[in-house]
């Protein structure tokens, strides 16, 4: 069922709606994002040698779930696309299939989190750290199942424009989550100290209620589409459509995600405090991702509600509004990490830490080559969501694929072990990824692409 060929809409109706859904969809990435964030600051103040081993063993846990999130990034241009069409079966089969492919993935991937101590250290990972992050995984691994169905129904929700109930739901866990750490990191209101494995309890209890709330949410708000019902049956078809287009997405996703989770592991082949500098470094540059991230969610949204309608010029002129309130916000992030680095560190780390002084001064350092990649980090995240929505998703796994590991990676390896800049040239090589990555994504999006769709809709 395709919808008749209406106006395209003015600048102003772009950024009005961009905003409406982009601003809820930022706080909910923001929020969540907090939820990794809190775990840093509240382990940074238990210990620095326990931080360390919690941002190798939340790196594997990352991986592994943005790989599972393909599936999940698939569905929101499809049940946007199918419901600017007016097609709530083909939305409610889409969703029921990614919620299939989501569990499925994660019965595959779990005896990694289980047993990662050897795989960490196969890596190069100290016998100590690797340790810690196994004693954390096997805990916070059996997260992955209900982190990767939140993300389904984010995904499903968003799509119907619904993004409200996310932002408040994503709220409601980081203050669940603080609430937890504070009891069980540190041993308070009666609970037992358990370091380490209280994030990790905190983590699970966390993604379980935020599950539930999203579930119990969707199936009586949007009780038209009957998600649930009849659950168990298959639809080969939905899958295999969501299959198609959500692999190239989780391995794109993996390849970027692969190239951080590969510095963070060169880092720790520089020593403890390097590793957790860079930790806290990558945690503040995020922040700033987040915000990218929601826009970028949001011009998948647009853009596939643009194809739903055959509207071209909407897909054109919303993708450029998008970038360029991107970059704006990339412009502030460059300043803010170039003019009050030290505050933003010391933020992470105890007064009273013996290392606190050295991890902050190679945090400055770090902070600075982040700013490098402010401007491509949002070019590429932006555009990349605009693929999605055109679903156009093979090509861009192969951008990926080819600058962040045959370029980004060798050029972090040279710069930090073989001309000895250390973290810095670990980070710049990560820079000249990205920046690869934004260049040749920006090129297909507004050539082949645009000009594909466009003769398709004629």
């Amino acid at each position: 069922m395709t919808a008749p060929v209406i106006s395209p809409m003015t600048h102003s109706q772009h950024v009005r709606n961009i905003l409406k859904l982009g601003l809820p969809l930022i706080g909910s990435h923001v929020a969540h994002f907090a939820i990794t964030l809190t775990d840093s600051v509240m382990l940074g103040w238990y210990d620095v040698e326990v931080l360390a081993a919690q941002v190798i063993g939340a790196t594997l846990f990352f991986v592994l779930f943005i790989m599972g999130e393909g599936f999940a990034m698939a569905l929101m241009p499809m049940v946007a696309e199918a419901e600017e069409a007016g097609d709530e079966t083909q939305a409610r089969r889409l969703t029921r299939m990614a919620i299939w492919a989501s569990v499925l993935f994660g019965l595959a991937v779990l005896p990694i989190l289980i047993w990662s101590g050897p795989v960490l250290r196969g890596l190069g990972q100290q016998p100590g750290l690797s340790q810690g992050a196994q004693d954390y995984l096997r805990i916070a691994g059996w997260s992955l199942f209900p982190a990767l169905l939140t993300m389904v129904l984010r995904s499903f929700l968003s799509a119907l424009e619904r993004t409200q109930i996310v932002l408040w739901v994503t709220l409601a866990a980081v203050g669940l989550n603080v609430v937890v750490n504070y009891a069980l990191i540190f041993g308070h209101w009666g609970m037992p100290e358990m370091g380490i494995r209280g994030a990790a309890v905190a983590t699970l209890v966390v993604n379980m209620a935020s599950f539930i709330l999203l579930a119990l949410y969707a199936a009586i708000a949007t009780s038209e589409h009957e998600l649930f019902v009849r659950f168990w049956r298959p639809d080969w078809d939905a899958f295999g459509r969501l299959f198609r287009l959500g692999w190239p997405i989780g391995m794109g996703m993996l390849a970027e995600v692969g190239l951080f989770a590969a510095a963070s592991m060169m880092m720790g082949w520089l020593g403890t405090k390097e590793l957790a500098a860079h930790g806290i470094a990558l945690q503040i540059a995020s922040v700033t991702f987040m915000v990218h991230l929601g826009l970028s969610n949001a011009a998948t949204v647009r853009a596939g509600r643009a194809m739903g309608r055959r509207s071209v010029a909407d897909l054109r002129r919303g993708g450029q509004i998008v970038v360029l309130i991107s970059l704006c916000i990339a412009g502030l992030a460059l300043i803010t990490f170039l003019t009050i680095p030290a505050p933003l560190l010391g933020l992470f780390l105890s007064p009273d830490d013996p290392q606190r002084d050295a991890v902050i001064a190679i945090g400055v350092g770090l902070l600075a080559a982040a700013g490098l990649f402010q401007l491509a980090d949002a070019a590429q995240v932006i555009v990349i969501g605009l693929l999605r929505g055109a679903q156009d998703t093979k090509v861009p796994m192969l951008i990926a694929a080819v600058s962040y590991w045959l370029i980004g990676m060798p050029i972090s390896y040279s710069l930090g072990f073989v001309a000895g800049w250390g973290g810095v040239g670990i980070w710049i090589g990560l820079a000249m990824g990205l920046a690869v990555a934004a260049i040749l994504l920006n090129l297909r999006f507004w050539g082949p692409v645009l000009h594909r769709i466009e003769a398709e809709f004629e």
